[in-house]
């Protein structure tokens, strides 16, 4: 099957960026998984910009699959509220991490502090992926205000 026939297997499936193929991190690698993801915002004129410094970062494939999960939401969020034009991806190694930024130039959204005991006080998949991530020890950092866009950062402990 050639890479194009391939691309066309991402969707996006009531706006939840879907790939209709396993995911492949062995062949792929954890970026190529999630560039794949991109397809739809490239469909509707999205550029979408990678920044991945550091190469060759040995993670778990239960911390690539975390991190392509919350990928899935971030590019997913983007592609159904955003309204954006520029989506940066970058992936990079930082001291004992790895860490995931998703940010575009979108409408953004009012961030509105959690109520005691509720999560980030977002939608579901923002909520499901925050406490996924807090269990596996790492973090996530949402900036957004109308307007201005939001940058997802998300960083997950190696040790």
């Amino acid at each position: 099957m050639n890479q194009s026939a391939t691309l066309e297997e991402v969707i996006e499936v009531g706006g939840v960026m879907t790939d209709r193929q396993p995911v492949d991190f062995h062949r792929l690698g954890l970026a190529g998984c999630i560039d794949r993801l991109t397809v739809p915002l490239r469909r509707q004129g999205t550029c979408v910009r990678w920044e991945t410094p550091h190469h060759g970062v040995e993670i778990s494939s239960g911390c690539a699959s975390l991190l392509y999960h919350s990928a899935q939401v971030a590019l997913s969020n983007t592609f159904k509220y955003a309204h954006a034009t520029d989506v940066t991806v970058r992936l990079a190694a930082v001291f004992h991490g790895i860490r995931l930024m998703v940010a575009d130039n979108g409408t953004g959204f009012e961030s509105v502090p959690p109520a005691a005991g509720e999560g980030i006080g977002h939608g579901a998949g923002l909520r499901t992926i925050s406490q996924a991530v807090k269990e596996a020890g790492g973090t996530v950092d949402i900036s957004s205000a109308p307007g201005t866009g939001t940058a997802i950062t998300i960083t997950i402990p190696l040790d």
